[in-house]
């Protein structure tokens, strides 16, 4: 719950700050001079991308829970059974042995979105958040049937 707070929080800091870039490029227009202009129509793509981003993020967030949740409600979500250092970080050797398990459930069923997940999971336990992201990706494209590219295939 903690993260939600977070991230919807600094998703509204995102907004305030895309529509008070918005507002210098408008009036950067305005003052009409080429410079001025060209200079003015620079600063509103920012926003625009930042709001596409942001967007994107934020289907992603959403489509990953609600497999979680689902996931969660057939009790197929992994048991966090990582070994932890009295810091509280999580020990590499146990992410190692965790991401090697989760990666031959997905290799022996590569068809599913749940090992896509729980592969994902381990990923970003293990810290390579690209590959987490991108299992992640996979596992929601599979639950969707969505079409999945050759290039997200690998684990």
């Amino acid at each position: 719950m903690r993260a939600k707070i977070t991230y919807f929080v600094l998703a509204a800091v995102l907004v305030v700050y895309f529509v008070l870039v918005g507002d210098r490029g408008v009036l950067l227009i305005r003052e009409g001079t080429p410079v001025t202009i060209a200079y003015g129509a620079a600063v509103l793509v920012l926003p625009l991308i930042g709001g596409w981003f942001l967007w994107q993020t934020t289907q992603f967030a959403r489509n990953a829970d609600r497999l979680a949740r689902e996931l969660d409600a057939e009790g197929g979500l992994p048991v966090d059974e990582l070994v932890r250092t009295p810091g509280g970080r999580i020990d590499r050797d146990s992410a190692d042995a965790v991401f090697a398990k989760r990666r031959a459930e997905t290799e022996a069923s590569p068809e599913d979105w749940r090992s896509w997940f729980r592969l994902a999971i381990a990923y970003h336990d293990a810290r390579d958040t690209a590959r987490a992201r991108k299992a992640m990706q996979r596992a929601i494209a599979l639950h969707d049937g969505k079409p999945v590219r050759a290039a997200d295939s690998s684990g």
